[in-house]
């Protein structure tokens, strides 16, 4: 078997072989996908990244050639050269982007010689278990379908680069060994040798850096730039991400989103074939969770939280009247046209009860009357009042949860509204709706720290009329803050940035910080803030995300070549793993590890 190439070059991908080269003889190169021996004849499939083409070995015209054939397996590495000949009408393959050629080879070479696969690359990949997926990962992306979604991924990133270079941002680079600072998700720390006992930390996002190139006069910054958060994973969630990361100076928020709709649109039109109207819609945050629950709505259907608590007011229910007396609300949602089982509303209570909520009221409206624990609470009058606030009719079933916090309320029934559009196939998945999510919070309470936090992060400019609420009234300061939303997911989020160096420590002072800390964590920032800064602002996609969506997985996992699992760990390869004790020695460090060895 010869294994070298020998001065063989390529003459096009396995798909490129077009009917117009009919005659002419073509050099190419493959996985094989199958073998068909056929006694006289041997048909291959030959694959590379831009799909397959058929090479056929015919015995009457090189025996020796047929023999060597008939050692070939799947997924050996071959190189052929061979004439490009048309098929008859009758055996043109229509599934075959080259179904109307094949090649008839006249040398070939077994590059590499491929064992026993621990799983066949042509079973669909829900038959395969993603442990073995994952620890083999190199084979699965062999698949078509693999190679298609990172295709498209860098598709996207090269539009990317594109259009934000055809409005004048500049591609430039940040750190990744950079100081630890709170806030935020847990670092990813990196022990210093030549500083022994200090540590760099990876970055969670350039922001301060980006914020940094403002102050630099660069003016517009982009970067597709990995980022780290050391944090509890899900579908949408990984140790390791891409984001495409950009910043401008003299702008406001209509600014920052003016420029990024041009993306989304353009991406749409490149990448789906669909004409993105513009502008995007807009939805406070305050209005996106009245009607939907989250601040990240699925505008793909309707069930809109209704608020009934004005419907609601005087009825005997002690659970919606003490949810009223602490200033809380009774909301609904409505499920049209279905009237849901005890066993499967008990279910549903479960669930909003995962989201702090202390339970689900319900009513079905039958036929033949109404079904409901609580409607001998309300006359029938009162009852039919609430109906009419929530717009429940005949042949509904009506969902309903009151508390004292209108955030559960809303968050419950949002989740409850998404679990049921989907189980009742109500989401138009054939939809792309996006929007903006304006005018969040500045800041949320942390009950565990006991103090405010930043929604978004403490370089959020707050919004011009709400700074004197700063420090009389925290909770109800707006921010200069947005998000893109996709179909229910957050794509990313922006703001214009504090570039006031007494705001920014104000803002410090709010976050529970003294001046000595905030100049500890981050001095260099405040100092710089001191010698000149253009407003600015600017925004993050999630890059894996985007591609996600765009490709219609469910997971970023599928669109991140080398992933993780949900534990944070490498099965391909074996990753993170123990080190000798001459790289700790090095570093200066020595292990504490709980009884038994690592957790």
């Amino acid at each position: 078997m010869e294994t070298s190439l020998s001065g063989w070059k390529r003459s096009c991908y396995c798909a490129q072989v077009e009917e117009s080269r009919a005659g002419q003889e073509v050099t190419l190169m493959g996985w094989v996908q199958r073998r068909r021996n056929l006694g006289g004849l041997i048909f291959v499939w030959l694959r590379d990244r831009s799909g397959i083409v058929q090479l056929v070995f015919d015995s009457a015209q090189d025996a020796a050639l047929q023999e060597q054939a008939e050692t070939i397996r799947h997924e050996d590495v071959l190189a052929v050269k061979g004439i490009v000949v048309r098929r008859q009408e009758k055996d043109i393959n229509k599934e075959l982007a080259t179904g109307a050629i094949e090649i008839a080879v006249k040398e070939l070479k077994v590059l590499s010689r491929s064992e026993n696969l621990p799983f066949n690359l042509d079973e669909d990949t829900d038959k395969v278990s993603d442990a073995l997926r994952l620890k083999y990962r190199y084979l699965d992306l062999r698949r078509p379908q693999m190679q298609s979604t990172f295709m498209l991924r860098h598709r996207v990133a090269q539009l990317a680069r594109r259009y934000f270079d055809e409005q004048g941002f500049l591609e430039l680079e940040t750190p990744m060994l950079t100081k630890s600072t709170p806030e935020g998700a847990r670092d990813y720390l990196v022990p210093s040798r030549v500083h022994p006992g200090t540590f760099y930390a990876l970055p969670q996002s350039p922001q301060q850096f980006k914020q940094l190139l403002m102050l630099s006069g660069f003016d517009k910054y982009i970067q597709i730039v990995r980022c780290f958060r050391d944090e509890d994973l899900r579908a949408d969630r990984q140790p390791e991400f891409t984001q495409i990361d950009l910043e401008m100076s003299f702008v406001e928020e209509e600014d920052v989103m003016q420029v990024n709709e041009g993306f989304v649109q353009l991406v749409c039109k490149e990448v789906l074939g669909m004409d993105l109207p513009l502008p995007l819609q807009r939805l406070p945050y305050a209005q996106a969770m009245a009607r939907f629950g989250s601040d990240k709505p699925d505008t793909r259907f309707g069930m809109e939280l209704q608020d009934l608590s004005g419907a609601v007011q005087g009825c005997g229910f002690k659970v919606f009247a003490d949810a009223l007396a602490g200033g809380g609300s009774v909301r609904a949602i409505v499920l049209e046209g279905q009237s849901l089982a005890r066993k499967e509303l008990d279910r549903l209570g479960e669930l909003v009860k995962t989201y702090h909520a202390k339970g689900l009221a319900w009513a079905v409206l039958g036929q033949d009357g109404v079904r409901s624990p609580i409607a001998k609470f309300f006359s029938e009058e009162q009852f039919a009042s609430v109906c009419q606030a929530a717009g429940a009719k005949t042949g509904d079933t009506l969902l309903m949860v009151a508390d004292a916090s209108d955030t559960t309320v809303c968050t419950a029934l949002g989740q409850l509204r998404l679990e049921l559009g989907r189980r009742f196939g109500l989401i138009d998945e054939s939809k792309f709706n996006f929007l903006w999510v304006t005018e969040f919070p500045l800041l949320e309470w942390d009950e565990e720290a006991g103090r405010f936090s930043a929604m978004h992060h403490p370089f959020t400019m707050p919004m011009d009329e709400d700074i004197a609420l700063l420090e009389t009234d925290p909770g109800r300061v707006r921010a200069k803050a947005y998000d893109m939303v996709l179909n229910g997911t957050e794509l990313g989020g922006g703001s214009i940035r504090i570039h006031d160096s007494a705001l920014q420590e104000k803002m410090f002072g709010v976050l529970g910080f003294t001046k000595e800390q905030a100049w500890n964590q981050f001095g260099y920032l405040l100092e710089a803030f001191k010698y000149g800064t253009p407003p600015h602002g600017g925004m993050a996609y999630g890059f894996d995300r985007l591609v996600m969506l765009l490709s219609g997985k469910d997971s970023i996992r599928d669109v991140i070549a080398f992933p993780k699992v949900q534990n944070a760990s490498c099965p391909l390869t074996e990753a993170p793993c123990a080190v000798d004790d001459k790289q700790l020695r090095e570093l200066g460090l020595k292990l504490d590890l709980p009884e038994g060895g690592e957790e």
